[in-house]
């Protein structure tokens, strides 16, 4: 409660929740044990901020029916609908906003599955599959995130950045993940606690390229970046 209070007042516009760790490398958890821990935080948060808009962080199907159920109102899908076959059919039932991002594998494989013939061209025809897909099934509103950090190496990260404008092509607001990441600690020899300088001139390059969302930690400083930017605009 305390640190959502701090982010709204901050200016977040909506508070993105999830009880599976989408990280390199993390540990698999149950069906069971993810709505276990996420249902009760979106009852709280509803109830202590009604009119808060929650994202649901989750690639399960029933998770995201049972989030959107007691309040939440967006699906923020790590894999597009790939590791659950019934999630695009039950986002178009509930009719909600659909955030889909570009991953290979699983978080536990997916840095194992870094190889691209072009990274642009091959991530626009995965979403262009996904979104034909969505559309087919009557999903209206799509957002899409490229994934920076999920399948791809740090220099493939910095790569997709640069070329993040010719995702305008799908005519969808993008959203850019970048805060924090090792893409940026790593290249600045430091470490996550030190990455905000780092993320804050990411962020307003994403901006520039054309990002309308940014997933962060750091609010005040994305809002001011955002500020900043809608000036110079």
């Amino acid at each position: 409660i305390l640190q959502v209070t701090k982010m709204l007042d901050q200016g977040a516009t909506f508070i993105d929740v999830g009880a599976y760790s989408s990280k390199p490398n993390a540990d698999e958890v149950s069906l069971e044990e993810e709505l276990n821990r996420v249902v009760p935080i979106i009852e709280l948060l509803v109830k202590q901020f009604p009119d808060i808009i929650i994202s649901i962080d989750t690639f399960r199907a029933e998770v995201a029916k049972q989030c959107i159920k007691k309040g939440a109102a967006l699906v923020n899908d790590i894999s597009a609908g790939h590791l659950d076959e019934n999630m695009l059919n039950v986002v178009a039932q509930l009719n909600v906003p659909y955030v889909m991002m570009h991953m290979r594998g699983t978080p536990k494989t997916m840095q194992q599955q870094t190889n691209y013939d072009n990274i642009l061209k091959d991530i626009l025809f995965y979403f262009s599959e996904r979104i034909t897909a969505a559309r087919t099934l009557g999903i209206k509103d799509i957002i899409i995130d490229p994934g920076f950090g999920f399948a791809k190496t740090l220099e493939q990260n910095f790569e997709l950045l640069n070329v993040l404008e010719g995702f305008k092509i799908t005519d969808l607001p993008l959203l850019a993940g970048i805060s924090r990441k090792s893409m940026i600690y790593k290249t600045l020899e430091t470490s996550a606690s030190e990455a905000l300088n780092g993320t804050t001139a990411l962020n307003m390059v994403a901006l520039q390229k054309g990002a309308s969302i940014l997933r962060v930690h750091d609010v005040k400083e994305a809002v001011e970046c955002v500020t900043l930017f809608n000036t110079i605009k």
